[in-house]
């Protein structure tokens, strides 16, 4: 994945810290229709300012580079204003500038920065967010409106990047209002007459007729009722007024006041953080129905009486929800989930305070169901069982992370797939998301705990990995170069980073591992593989680890690019280490790499191959077939797919010049366990590893979205799967909090030390997979089929007594231990029989001039009824005439009798 550096943001935020007195604040700010654009400025000072060190910036749709600098110059008299307009604006704006300019001007989604050198005095809009069309709070939005700065603000908002919230310091005026430009605080009047003040309103009597609060709420998304003024009773369930949470409290309906329509909500949120209220409070409030960001709320609070206390009563909730509208229904109100619900999404934790849960961990669609229908049914499924807990507060990097509530650390985490038995909160919608902010904090339970190697059966003798590294970049490999496109802004955080990356490989005990995403700056002694391998063997002296060198200043033209690393203790370079830059892999795809291996304990040679396929991100760029065909695959499909084929076709032209059948390809192939380049991956006789191993795609190695999925994949030809003995994914950094990782942005100088270990927890942003095999082809099953000599004959003198035995039979039982022969099956003649020893037995009388030869057709059988082939069996009837027959006497007829004594069974397995 790539670290997003927002630099000039850094750099703005950084320049707040800057001596800079907020003498001079934005005091208007006017977008009104076509080109009618305008900022006052105002000098709350006693003396005039000088506007020369003085900057007005526009930042464009959530950028952190500014659109439009506007270099400022002139002077600004004690409590006057200064006019900045559109030089292609109405004249009655034009007429009111002191400088009017052109280019690029702000709509009302965009930020606006004033700087006084280096540092920000004062913003507009919150830096580094495109908050859609417009900010809106307390029915004041920014998109079509006039705002006027509040007459008691008179000092500069310089935290640019804090959330915004227009209704704070501003007041809302129609589009094209340009009365009260460059007249600050004074009266916008002809005459200079104040404004005529407003008769105290009626004071609210409880238990006056009311608008209910289902009422207010509707059966839909939209409330009924929005922009109408009401009055409203309820009990308080929540309160989060504070100036770090909501700033405002949840109300939900007297018993009296409820309906029994289940699809209308009896909660509603006020907007407002003036009133004095508790958790129990009966209240009366007068105020304006909104829809902030399609979440009904009741804001321009006008008056609020509290009328007394009463008892209230938590809904009961159960997830998955059989509709999505069935949380629309609860909205605003206090409810509990008592059911196991599991963490899905940990990314927001320690910056925003809050947890993805659902009722059961979630997969991406195509990690377990084929792209298409299959898919987008198991994604619809997911959305019924998932909620997000947050913590009511707008608080950014709180200091002290609210979840786990034993503390939060670089040891004591909270992991995908921990739990919680039970929830109860208040349902609010906001960022596009139902959520539940606790009124009762929650107990997490360890039900995902860490490991602290892979676990592996160990019956193989060759352990191989890929591991994706997060971006690797060594700067000058001397300590400097820093800041790099990608990784470490500076040499602190890649030591924090290598040391994680070091404990994580010296953990995973792997003889050959494949790494991607390292920066590609070549094999020399100062390039990042060296940088790593050096870090390896200075923290573990006894596994020998060494790089495949490709012999090149860089591997294609990307930033980053594989890499191999091995054990020469364990095994040694076979082959001429090869990779290709050719189409597909000139762009997107990075480029594969590949290279053979010898077993030093065996001899066994395989090829080992590292891949890295073009990512799902930056769709806008694509065309035709690699746009997103909404079948839960993303975009660049196509071209992941094609990448698969022509890397296999690659793998099969023997780059290496190895000509063995042994093939491991691993990677990041940006691909699920059921997306097309997998499966042509597996049509072209390159196989999933850990699938082929567990019987099914439940594996994961990363995780995006509140969804788990493998990303990273091991796949063998036919001939090295037979030699797998186990594989696994190793969770250590996809279940794990970002927190926990090297970076030191967003996080205060105690979070920079308590969120930070250097165990491989974190490590990267993808877990490591891990494949185990013989590097000898295991003993093949055994052949249970009987097996008779073919080409057996006998002889036998006329006239042997019946039951004699003449000869015994030579066979095959491989498995005679487990089911050995039982019988023989002899067709041909009836005068001879062959018992379960293979004895072949007289049944009646021979006589040479009336046969002189039996052609048998013999069958074994063994008591799992196997039967071998039919095979000819030839018994030889020779000649007795009378002369000696009398010679031999009674000892020949005793010697005929000894020979069953002498025969022994003819078997061998």
């Amino acid at each position: 994945m790539i670290k997003t550096k927002l630099t000039p943001l850094a750099m703005l935020i950084a320049a707040t810290t800057a001596s800079a007195q907020a003498q001079v604040i934005i005091s208007e700010y006017i977008e009104g229709s076509s080109n009618n654009k305008a900022i006052e400025l105002y000098n709350t000072s006693d003396e005039t300012i000088s506007l020369s060190d003085y900057t007005l910036s526009y930042y464009s749709n959530g950028n952190t580079s500014a659109s439009n600098n506007i270099s400022l110059s002139g002077s600004i008299a004690a409590k006057g204003t200064f006019v900045i307009a559109n030089s292609n604006a109405v004249a009655l704006i034009k007429d009111k500038a002191d400088l009017d300019v052109g280019g690029s001007w702000f709509n009302g989604d965009d930020a606006v920065v004033l700087h006084k050198g280096d540092a920000i005095v004062d913003s507009f809009g919150q830096l580094g967010t495109d908050p859609g069309s417009n900010w809106e709070g307390g029915g004041v939005i920014t998109k079509d409106k006039t705002l006027r700065r509040k007459s008691e603000i008179t000092t500069g908002r310089n935290t640019a990047d804090a959330a915004f919230d227009p209704s704070e310091q501003w007041l809302q005026f129609d589009k094209d209002d340009f009365s009260g430009l460059g007249v600050h605080g004074q009266s916008s009047t002809d005459d200079g007459g104040e404004e005529p003040i407003e008769p105290p309103a009626e004071p609210l009597v409880c238990g006056d007729p009311i608008t209910t609060i289902n009422a207010i709420q509707g059966s839909g998304e939209i409330s009924p009722l929005k922009d109408q003024v009401v009055t409203l009773e309820g009990v308080v369930t929540a309160d989060l007024q504070a100036d770090n949470q909501l700033k405002g409290f949840f109300v939900q309906s007297l018993s009296a006041h409820m309906d029994t329509d289940p699809s209308t909500s009896e909660g509603l949120f006020i907007y407002d953080a003036n009133s004095d209220v508790n958790v129990g409070d009966t209240v009366r409030v007068k105020g304006t129905v909104q829809e902030f960001y399609n979440s009904t709320q009741l804001g321009n609070i006008e008056q609020v009486e509290i009328c007394g206390s009463a008892e209230f009563k938590a809904t009961q909730l159960t997830l998955p929800v059989s509709d999505l509208s069935d949380f629309e229904a609860i909205e605003g109100m206090l409810v509990t989930i008592n059911q196991p619900l599991y963490v899905t999404d940990n990314y927001g934790l320690s910056r925003y305070g809050e947890l993805g849960l659902a009722s059961e961990r979630l997969y991406q669609s195509t990690q377990v169901a084929e792209p298409g229908e299959a898919a987008n049914a198991v994604e619809a499924a997911n959305k019924l069982k998932a909620i997000t807990l947050d913590d009511g507060s707008t608080t950014q990097n709180p200091e002290t992370v609210p979840y786990p509530s034993t503390g939060f650390d670089a040891y004591n985490t909270l992991r995908l797939g921990d739990s919680t038995n039970s929830v109860t909160g208040v349902v609010a919608y906001s960022f596009s998301k139902y959520r539940i902010h606790p009124t009762t904090a929650p107990e997490f339970v360890n039900t995902n705990p860490r490991t602290d190697a892979p676990e592996l059966s160990e019956e193989g003798d060759l352990r191989i990995a890929s591991f994706n590294v997060l971006n690797y970049f060594n700067g000058d490999g001397q300590g400097g170069g820093f800041p790099t496109p990608r990784g470490a802004d500076n040499e602190a955080e890649l030591q924090r980073q290598q040391a994680k990356l070091v404990s994580a490989i010296t953990a995973l005990d792997a003889d050959v591992l494949g790494l991607m995403e390292v920066e590609n700056d070549g094999f020399g002694e100062l390039s990042a593989i060296a940088s790593l391998v050096n870090a390896l063997n200075a923290a573990d002296t006894s596994k020998q680890y060494a790089f495949v060198n490709f012999n090149t200043d860089q591997i294609g033209t990307d930033a980053i690019t594989s890499a191999i690393i091995y054990r020469a203790d364990k095994v040694a370079e076979a082959g001429v280490a090869s990779f290709t830059t050719a189409e597909p892999f000139d762009y997107g795809n990075r480029p594969p790499i590949a290279q053979s291996f010898r077993a030093i304990s065996t001899g066994e040679e395989f090829t080992f191959a590292v891949g890295h396929l073009r990512s799902k991100g930056s769709c806008s760029k694509a065309e035709g077939l690699d746009k997103d065909q909404n079948d839960g695959q993303g975009c660049w499909n196509a071209t992941r797919t094609q990448a698969a084929a022509l890397f296999t076709e690659w793998l099969n032209s023997k780059p290496t010049g190895n000509q063995d059948a042994d093939i491991l390809l691993v990677g990041d192939m940006n691909a699920y366990a059921k997306e097309d380049p997998i499966s042509e991956f597996a049509t072209q006789g390159l196989h999933n590893v850990i699938h082929h191993i567990d019987g099914n795609t439940h594996s994961y190695s990363y995780s995006y979205g509140a969804r788990i999925g493998s990303l990273d994949h091991a796949l063998a030809s036919q001939s090295l799967l037979d030699k797998v003995t186990d594989a696994t994914d190793w969770h250590i950094s996809a279940d794990e909090p970002i927190a926990l990782d090297y970076n030191t942005e967003f996080k205060s100088e105690h979070h920079v030390a308590a969120l930070y270990a250097e165990h491989m927890y974190r490590a990267s942003d993808h877990d490591p997979v891990i494949v185990e095999f013989k590097t000898q082809a295991p003993i093949p099953p055994v052949n249970p089929v009987p097996e008779i000599t073919t080409g057996q004959s006998f002889s036998v003198k006329e006239d042997t007594p019946i039951n004699s035995v003449i000869g015994i039979l030579d066979f095959i039982d491989r498995d005679a231990e487990e089911t050995p022969v039982e019988k023989f099956i002899v067709s041909g003649s009836t005068a001879v029989r062959i018992n379960a020893n293979g004895q072949i037995v007289t049944t009646g009388e021979l006589d040479y001039e009336f046969d002189n030869r039996l052609n048998l057709l013999v069958q074994a059988q063994d008591s799992a009824g196997n039967l071998s082939e039919q095979v000819e069996v030839i018994i030889h009837i020779e000649n007795v005439d009378d002369t000696d027959e009398e010679q031999s006497g009674s000892f020949g007829w005793l010697s005929l009798l000894a020979l069953p004594f002498a025969f022994r069974r003819r078997t061998h397995k």
